[in-house]
């Protein structure tokens, strides 16, 4: 859950698809009262919370147990059965009550508790009476008499399901070399599914030691958050027992039982690392364990910390619902985010394994060490991870340049935080759905941009002096923002909580203005940027940010930085006689946009834009992709700038490029999409024509996706003929020889197959899908399954995702993919229609989730009203505000279609 499935090769895709109002004294009250002791909790909670002799078990929040008994340590025992896809637990709890109470309250969900009794330091014992109340998903003990204020333990008998819903403690399965089919358990408990694996205190700030044993089947092995401490045979079964873990949240909490095979053991520094894989794919570890070694003792060396663990094992699950997940010592992952092929992958593959690698391992003190003290406090550990597996990976490999490639995050982030329904990056979190719907851009992308922003503003050493001051404060406990702006602030000797409170606690971010005045004064002015405008009066719309701005100005050939912090509505910064040109956002590290006025713009390209570093082209054109969009920017002026990049080659600035054009392709007539085919091939045609099919001596990493980003944008977007033969040429070349071909052509060959495909290719793909070697090829062809045209192919890819052929970690995504094909997006969405019953049955929430973002494709009026009134008509609620996103974005494009569809088919027309 921590990284959601597919980040990396969907945040292009969540720019395409191009949570409420919260001022900041409210939040900073509720941050002050989540992080205070449990003594504390219990005596400032309101009245009514706390339990009168345990009469009472309700609190004022139906979502938050009561503070008055506290886990202190678990020894935990289970016993799964694979085959049967049953568990048998026991566990004993050792407790401190802070108050006389007859009734212990604790979160248990889709289990059966058999028996529950607590001995005391007398060592007497008493048996409780057990309720279930499945929709708050709790257990009530009670007992006869009070318990006195003291240390008890609590024993608990119970049992459970493998489930096959990929959250609590679940059952995988995959397939041998033979085809024989063999059965894995696993765990994923962030937000709140530890309570459907074993009864716990299932709250980030109820942090405690597990002591876990696992009885399992001899010719299984199982691994769980610390080293094996004991392992003995009993029973014809083999007993394990793990040693101690640190004090850490159930969330963390991981066991794994299966026939996995490990690496060769490496150490770093004293703690000894592993990756661990089904049989026959541990020669796809050997990347995932260099990056997981330098990024673990990077991290060690950042932090000024050793790594809390005892050891360090990284785990590849074939059913996978997130994209991994930090549980302490034993981090798990999608087979495709840590098993890779170093020779056959694209760059973009490997970069992705790279970052989640350095994602999660960042995680190990950012989140497992120091804890959000509750779910509103989610960005603290997610932006900190991505924020830091950027660092690590570019210390890693500085020649990636990893921070130019984060300009497409931002955007995924600015995408999102645009719209009217967007979220402040923290902000109230009641129910378990709410802090699954947090899982999103705002958090991670988001979060990450304005760290980024801050430690440029502070200076990298100083923010990392802060980082380092925070995690020894609060090490082994929780925290909240605010504890980390008091540690950034002290080291900074900067009001730090004036200037990012605005930026973590309110919605949205600002579009910045420049023009310059008859006397010369640059006038830099800000407002809230949003897409569609709003026709009520909000107080958003006067919202204001503290923006660390910096300025580069040019005159008489030279260049002059200039750094302030604009906390006003606007500004004035006085130009130099002569002045040539002006770039706000210098560097490009500003979470905001930017608006030139038509002489600035223009003064800024004339002196040409290769003079511009790489980032600030790409801030250049996003920005101005974003305000034609919202209609502050003329289409027809967008796309006319679109002609100065034709000699570009960096890659994240094709990424924008490309986006528009495809945002384009999905408001267009069928009748006119030749029009749009022509002007691609135009822009993109020259790039392609002049990077070739192969690698040239000396070409960087970047150049290499880049031409197999243009060639499959040119042979879908283009239509291009002769990319297209081209292309098939290649493909059977490589099908002969896998070296024939550069592996970052190698996506966008199979891409444009597809899309021009028949029966016999749909077949030839789906058998490469079965058959493939690597994760990232199985991808690749069952992706490209989505791709096709004819309607009777896509057919039967729809059917296949309720079907069963298809894991059910991949078939929301499938469907989202063909709602995003121009050619099938109907056929989906009644497909969506018509199964959404059985899909919401079958598939993970997270990838429901996000299967319903494809509905944003659904560029039409008439399909826009009908998806309003489906969502409607059924009562769909996908937490948070998650939904109306996606209805906004949708609106959004719609609304881009009726105001600018006519200018853009006479355009195109006008520039055959």
């Amino acid at each position: 859950m921590t990284e959601p499935v597919g980040r990396r090769q969907t945040l292009q895709a969540l720019i395409k698809h191009v949570r409420f109002l919260l001022t900041f004294p409210l939040t900073s009250f509720l941050s002050s009262c989540l992080n205070s002791s449990f003594v504390q909790a219990v005596t400032e909670r309101p009245k009514g919370e706390i339990m009168n002799q345990g009469i009472s078990t309700h609190t004022t929040d139906p979502y938050r147990l009561p503070r008055h008994v506290v886990p202190i340590h678990y020894d935990l025992r289970l016993e799964p059965d694979l085959s049967a896809a049953r568990f048998a637990g026991q566990e004993t709890i050792t407790l401190m009550v802070h108050q006389p109470t007859s009734a212990i309250v604790l979160n248990a969900i889709e289990l059966d508790i058999t028996s529950a009794q607590v001995e005391g330091d007398s060592g007497s014992t008493r048996q409780a009476t057990i309720a279930l109340d499945e929709s708050l998903q709790r257990c009530q003990l009670t007992f006869t008499a009070p318990l006195t204020p003291g240390a008890w333990r609590l024993t608990i008998s119970f049992c459970g399901t493998l489930n096959d819903k990929l959250r609590g403690f679940y059952r995988s399965t995959y397939k041998d070399e033979r085809g024989a089919t063999h059965n894995l358990a696993a765990t994923q408990f962030e937000a709140t599914d530890a309570r459907r694996a074993f009864p716990c205190w299932d709250e980030p700030d109820f942090k405690a030691v597990f002591a876990t044993t696992l009885v399992i089947d001899p010719t299984l092995t199982a691994v769980s958050n610390t080293r094996i401490a004991s392992e003995t045979l009993a029973g014809g079964k083999m007993v394990l027992r793990f040693a101690e873990t640190i004090k850490m949240s159930t969330y963390l909490v991981a066991f794994i039982i299966g026939r996995i095979e490990p690496t060769e053991l490496r150490m770093v520094g004293q703690t000894p690392l592993r990756l661990w894989a089904v049989p026959g794919k541990g020669h796809l570890a050997r990347f995932g364990q260099d990056i997981a070694a330098a990024s673990l003792s990077f991290f060690e060396n950042y932090y000024g910390i050793p790594y809390p663990g005892d050891k360090l094992d990284l785990l590849a699950i074939p059913d996978f619902a997130s994209g991994a997940m930090e549980n302490l010592g034993a981090i798990t992952y999608r087979e495709t985010a840590l098993l890779v092929d170093q020779q056959s992958a694209t760059h973009s593959e490997l970069e992705r394994v790279a970052d989640v690698v350095a994602h999660e391992n960042a995680h190990m003190w950012f989140g497992d060490l120091v804890t959000m003290s509750w779910w509103n406090g989610l960005w603290l550990n997610e932006a900190f991870a991505t924020f830091m597996e950027m660092l690590a990976v570019d210390a890693w490999k500085p020649e990636w340049k990893r921070w130019d490639s984060f300009g497409v995050s931002r955007a995924a982030a600015f995408s999102v935080d645009g719209l009217q329904s967007t979220r402040p990056i923290e902000y109230p979190v009641q129910a378990p759905k709410d802090a699954d719907a947090m899982f999103d851009v705002l958090t991670y992308e988001k979060g990450a941009s304005v760290l980024r922003m801050l430690e440029q503003h502070i200076g990298p050493t100083v923010f990392r002096d802060g980082v380092r001051d925070y995690l020894h404060a609060h090490a082994y406990g929780n925290a909240d923002t605010n504890d980390l702006w008091v540690s950034l602030g002290k080291i900074a000797k900067q009001p730090v909580p004036e200037l990012m409170n605005g930026w973590i606690f309110q919605p949205g971010f600002p579009l910045v203005t420049a023009n310059v005045s008859p006397s010369s004064e640059l006038t830099i002015t800000q407002q809230r940027f949003s897409y569609l405008s709003d026709t009520k009066p909000s107080p958003l719309q006067d919202r204001r940010w503290q923006i660390p701005l910096q300025i580069r100005i040019t005159a008489g050939g030279k260049t002059n930085t200039s750094r302030m912090l604009l906390t006003e509505k606007d500004t004035t910064v006085p130009l130099p006689k002569g002045w040539e040109s002006v770039l706000l956002n210098e560097g490009g590290h500003g979470f905001y946009r930017v608006r030139y006025a038509q002489d600035l713009l223009n003064r800024l390209l004339n002196a040409g834009i290769d003079r511009l570093a790489a980032t600030e082209r790409f801030n250049l054109i996003n920005d101005a992709w974003a305000t034609t969009v919202a209609g502050l920017m003329p289409l027809t002026d967008y796309l006319d700038l679109t002609a100065r990049f034709t000699a570009e080659r960096d890659k994240n600035v094709w990424a924008v490029l490309l986006d528009s054009f495809s945002f384009l392709n999905r408001i267009i007539t069928a009748e006119d999409r030749p029009y749009l085919e022509a002007f691609v091939r135009g822009r993109v045609g020259s790039t392609v024509a002049d990077l070739g099919w192969a690698p040239r001596s000396g070409e960087t990493e970047g150049t290499k996706q880049l031409r197999g980003e243009l060639i499959g944008a040119q042979g879908k977007l283009g239509n291009d003929p002769a990319i297209q033969e081209r292309a098939a040429a290649l493909y059977r070349a490589f099908r002969t020889n896998a070296t024939a071909v550069d592996p970052n052509v190698v996506p966008a060959l199979i891409a444009i197959l597809a899309h021009t495909g028949d029966a016999a290719r749909y077949d030839e793909f789906n058998e490469g899908f079965r058959t493939a070697s690597t994760p990232q090829e199985e991808r690749r062809y069952l992706f490209s399954l989505a791709a096709f045209q004819p309607k009777v192919l896509l057919e039967r890819t729809l059917a296949r995702t309720i079907s069963g052929d298809i894991r059910t970690q991949d078939a929301p995504f499938l469907v989202s993919a063909i709602l995003g094909n121009v050619y099938g997006r109907e056929l989906a969405w009644g497909f969506v229609k018509t199964n959404w019953e059985k899909m919401d049955h079958l598939f993970p929430k997270q990838g429901l989730r996000r299967m319903c973002g494809g509905i944003v494709n659904l560029a039409t009026p008439a399909l826009e009203r009908d998806v309003c009134e489906f969502f409607n008509s059924q009562r769909i609620d996908l937490g948070g505000k998650t939904l109306e996103q996606y209805l906004e974005h949708l609106r959004i494009i719609v609304a881009f279609r009726e105001r600018d569809g006519t200018m853009l088919r006479h355009y195109l027309q006008a520039s055959l």
